[in-house]
């Protein structure tokens, strides 16, 4: 046992981890895997989704490194971007119990499905970089914190949220666009992380365990999103963001759920 957990259960959810980190460092949505693995092994879920910001953490900083040592990331523009990003985390998950969850829980799956949509249809999503519509300051100051205030309240989604950014406002190809989109992932990730780590809320024996998982599965995941580029990012991240959007949904508390039902229900 390491930390009071049996040796089977680390391996197993180590395991889980490579594969997430690898899914999620092409399209993001790691937690669609790792989230009900944690639930299963017996965390509470506020447990679950602490330890699942570690791992998470570990994953999206592999990939970034990754990206960076191919020369995909633009330094000068990219880590304004991050900062921001990263303390807007720590403001949403410093507020989560004042903003209403049940808007979240109705719009955001509306939001997912309308990006799949995009990234299924949109012309502009090649490897190759576009005309910007924004200067990256006023991404900085506008998308970057707006997304990663919505990592620290809620999180599903985020990176599908970062990857329309990049795309479509700085003009940035789809890998360079996953490439930025990995390391503002990576610092809105550390900022909630750095705050349910000093509430106690983090099981460190499996996190640790499923962060060194992540680590390996990211490099993977990052080497064929850059061999691959768009012809696997692009059908990758339609069906994250609509099995994301599946998730949210298939919450029999859903707002969303229960209105289009009310709505279909006889008399």
């Amino acid at each position: 046992m390491i930390g009071g957990v049996e040796w089977d259960l680390i391996a197993g959810l180590f395991a889980v981890a490579v594969a997430a980190g690898c899914v999620d460092a092409i399209a993001g949505g790691g937690g669609l895997i790792t989230m009900p693995a944690l639930i299963l092994s017996g965390l509470d879920p506020v447990s679950a989704i602490a330890t699942n910001k570690l791992q998470s953490s570990a994953g999206s900083g592999s990939a970034t490194l990754a990206f960076a040592r191919r020369g995909l990331i633009d330094w000068p523009r990219a880590w304004p971007i991050a900062v921001m990003a990263g303390g807007a985390s720590i403001l949403g998950a410093l507020c989560v119990s004042l903003l209403p969850r049940a808007v979240l829980d109705a719009a955001v799956p509306v939001l997912l499905i309308g990006m799949a949509l995009y990234f299924a249809t949109a012309k502009r999503m090649s490897s190759e970089d576009a005309t910007a519509r924004l200067t990256p300051a006023a991404f900085a100051l506008s998308l970057a914190p707006a997304v990663g205030f919505y990592d620290g309240v809620f999180g599903p989604g985020a990176g599908a949220f970062y990857m329309v950014g990049f795309v479509t406002l700085l003009g940035l190809g789809v890998v360079r666009a996953t490439a930025h989109t990995k390391l503002a992932n990576a610092a809105s990730n550390l900022g909630s992380l750095a705050l349910f780590a000093a509430s106690g809320h983090v099981v460190w024996s499996i996190g640790l365990a499923m962060a060194a998982g992540a680590f390996l599965g990211a490099q993977v995941g990052s080497m064929l999103a850059v061999r691959l580029g768009a012809r696997l990012i692009r059908p990758l991240l339609v069906t994250i963001a609509c099995a994301m959007a599946l998730r949210l949904l298939s919450d029999p508390a859903n707002p969303l759920r229960q209105a289009v039902l009310g709505l279909l229900a006889p008399g």
